[in-house]
């Protein structure tokens, strides 16, 4: 049976609308910035794909943590607006999920209570926690199996180690199912292997479940590796001036770091940002570069 037109319309429609979308963005964080002219991000203009990948990468104080805010409806824009899934971004999003350089996982509850935390406290879960919860617990062992933590689901933060902490964290961040998971330096404080490790049962969570991701990382490689399309932002007010799409074909293994494509988008990239920390007017352009 053919779809009726008005139907196939609005599945079209909802195809190509962004999942994300920033317009024209500006940020002051006080009213007295506002009058001053003083921004800690400046004419954003974003279009992120539905379930896309993308990484944000720039100098220390770029204002990537503040994109973040604006993104999870922690901050409203001074000027512009921003939607997220078709809809006006007002407060808090409760379709997004959150994890940060420190797991913060709380030391008196065991790993698979940690991870059941944002069911405890966000509706609709919140209501039915009692009555759902074999459902959840038993969803969040699942989940825990799947970042390699079986065996570990019933203990607490201080018997795991600082990479086990961080796949509970990032469980804990999707267990609500959301569309879209925010990550900021979540594998900064880890070492090289143990971040490699994390990247790849990023990439498996991610094809699996194709919720939209936007990491933010001061590490070149690990935004080659996992991004469909990189952004470098300017110095503060932090402003995006290049966008580079990572064309690597996916599924991507560890392999793929060591070649000669992957190294010259990194080195690329690298170069962009010294641009930037030099002062490099042609970094400080007026619009995304597309690359």
């Amino acid at each position: 049976m053919n779809a009726h037109p008005t139907q196939a319309a609005q599945t079209t429609e909802s195809d190509a609308r962004p999942f994300v979308e920033f317009r024209d963005v500006w940020l002051a964080y006080n009213e007295e910035l506002l009058q001053a002219n003083q921004f800690a991000v400046e004419a954003i203009d974003l279009h992120i794909r539905q379930g896309e990948f993308i990484a944000i990468v720039g100098p220390s104080g770029c204002g990537k943590s503040t994109f973040m805010k604006l993104t999870t409806g922690l901050k409203m824009p001074s000027i512009g607006r921003i939607r997220i899934d078709g809809q006006p971004v007002t407060g808090p999003l409760k379709i997004s999920g959150m994890a940060f350089q420190s797991p913060s996982l709380l030391p008196w509850r065991t790993t698979v209570d940690n991870v059941l935390l944002p069911l405890e406290i966000v509706e609709p879960y919140r209501s039915s926690f009692k009555k759902n919860r074999k459902e959840y617990e038993a969803r969040a062992r699942r989940l825990l199996q799947k970042v390699g933590l079986a065996g570990y689901e019933d203990k607490y933060p201080w018997e795991l180690s600082g990479g086990m902490q961080q796949r509970a964290s990032i469980c804990r961040a999707l267990i609500h199912e959301p569309k879209m998971l925010l990550l900021d330096e979540p594998f900064g404080a880890l070492d090289a292997f143990t971040r490699e490790e994390l990247w790849c049962i990023l990439r498996d969570l991610w094809t699996e479940q194709q919720f939209n991701v936007i990491l933010v990382t001061h590490d070149l490689r690990e935004s080659v590796f996992l991004a469909d399309t990189v952004y470098v932002m300017s110095k503060s007010p932090g402003r995006f001036v290049v966008k580079r799409e990572i064309d690597l074909p996916r599924p991507r293994e560890l392999e793929v770091t060591y070649t000669k494509d992957f190294t010259d988008l990194v080195l690329e990239l690298r170069g962009h940002i010294g641009a930037i920390r030099q002062g490099s007017p042609a970094a400080a352009g007026q619009a995304v570069i597309s690359q």
